[in-house]
């Protein structure tokens, strides 16, 4: 699989006139070759915006799957090699996210999992640290709606794994799990100070040197406590991927993890256009136009979930409850300015626990004026601030605006 894309990537970037025909046979890939929902949808999107981006400009463009989904790299206006080494860098880095954050295989942060699991405090970087502070501050914000904590939960009902099984977890083991409440404030830090700032950027630089800072002792209040940064990774990865490609002097691209989208600059002389998934079709919902450093946002219940009993169970988790949230489709945000990526990837969770009952209050609680929300029944409900930045594929769909 990755040697097919990676060939089709060798030929998209140098034959710009081939594109609309490269994206269609990646579509058709995804389909032949029983990929997983995750992947396949990706590409489905990702051809979506190769036919926008056709054309005879300079543009390059990179993928790679990390984070559990396809992502991508597009550079305009920057000749080939500089745009390549760029793009490499981007997931080179994304690559070293991957591999410190993954919440079911080694990683620096599983093995702080299992200092908790048993009692015990350990020190971490002071880059991980410093996430930790920023996504307990988030959940606060949220009133505990966005809870990385709960990362017991989401291992319960079979989310840790790369395949979903159709199985429910034992209703007793859900019970003690939210009896426990497994909370971000459990957390404990040594000396919270020494943690790095989140940057201009919106991201804590990683360490210079593998022993060059010294690193911070954490520790859990509550052993219930199991971290799963799933809903915060991207969005920090996406900051960081503009910093380094402001800091080489690359400032007009985009990136794309798997539907979290952050612009730098424009497409020539226009914006970025991208496209928002349908969480139940095909193609796209809707085409919106990103500014320079703006990020888009989307939770759905349509790439991590199984069926069973011809009910969808999907892995965002209420955590008041210990069940998969039922009654919403997707939530979409726009977010702007110095940490738009990570507020784009960790605001749009609490807008989905909430439901479509306190989705509006969510979204004024974490400061999103411009959100969209697909319910149950596939009505969408949205700002008058998002309503005026949105292109529907289906010009007659009915919009409620909130």
């Amino acid at each position: 699989m990755a040697e097919v894309l990676s060939r089709l990537r060798r030929v998209f970037n140098k034959c710009s006139a081939q594109r609309a025909k490269i994206c269609l046979l990646m579509k058709q890939l995804a389909i032949r070759l029983g990929c997983p929902k995750t992947v396949a949808k990706s590409l489905v999107m990702f051809s979506v915006f190769c036919l926008l981006s056709c054309g005879k400009e300079q543009f390059y463009q990179e993928q790679a799957y990390v984070f559990g989904t396809l992502v991508d790299v597009s550079v305009y206006g920057e000749s080939e090699p500089r745009a390549r080494q760029a793009a490499g860098d981007v997931l080179r880095e994304f690559q070293r996210l991957h591999n410190m954050l993954h919440a079911w295989q080694p990683s620096e942060l599983s093995a702080l999992n299992a200092a908790f699991a048993k009692g015990e405090s350990k020190i971490v970087s002071p880059e991980l640290a410093a996430m930790l502070q920023d996504a307990a501050q988030l959940s606060a914000q949220s009133q505990g709606l966005f809870n990385p904590a709960i990362g017991g939960l989401i291992e319960l009902w079979g989310f840790h794994a790369d395949e979903f099984k159709p199985v429910l977890p034992d209703e007793q083991r859900i019970a003690a799990l939210v009896a426990a409440n497994p909370q971000m404030s459990d957390l404990v830090f040594s000396n919270p100070s020494p943690a790095l700032p989140l940057s201009g950027e919106g991201t804590a630089a990683p360490p210079l040197t593998r022993g060059g800072r010294e690193g911070l002792s954490v520790s859990s209040r509550n052993s219930a406590v199991q971290l799963d940064l799933g809903g915060y990774a991207k969005g920090y990865a996406l900051d960081r991927a503009a910093a380094i490609l402001r800091k080489q002097g690359i400032n007009n691209a985009l990136i794309n993890i798997g539907g979290n989208i952050i612009a730098l600059g424009q497409h020539g002389k226009r914006a970025w256009r991208v496209g928002i998934q349908h969480p139940r079709k095909s193609g796209a919902l809707a085409m919106l136009e990103l500014r320079n450093g703006e990020a888009i946002g989307t939770s759905g219940d349509y790439q991590r979930y199984f069926e069973l009993g011809g009910k969808r169970y999907c892995h965002l988790i209420d955590p008041r409850t210990g069940y998969p949230m039922q009654g919403m489709q997707a939530v979409t945000i726009l977010t702007r300015g110095a940490r738009a990526g990570i507020l784009s990837d960790a605001s749009s969770k609490p807008l989905f626990i909430a439901g479509a009952g306190g989705w509006r209050a969510a979204a004024t609680q974490m400061d999103l004026p411009e959100a969209m929300l697909v319910d149950a029944q596939g009505n969408i409900h949205l700002t008058a601030g998002l309503q005026k930045r949105l292109e529907f594929a289906d010009k007659n769909t009915a919009q409620l605006v909130e």
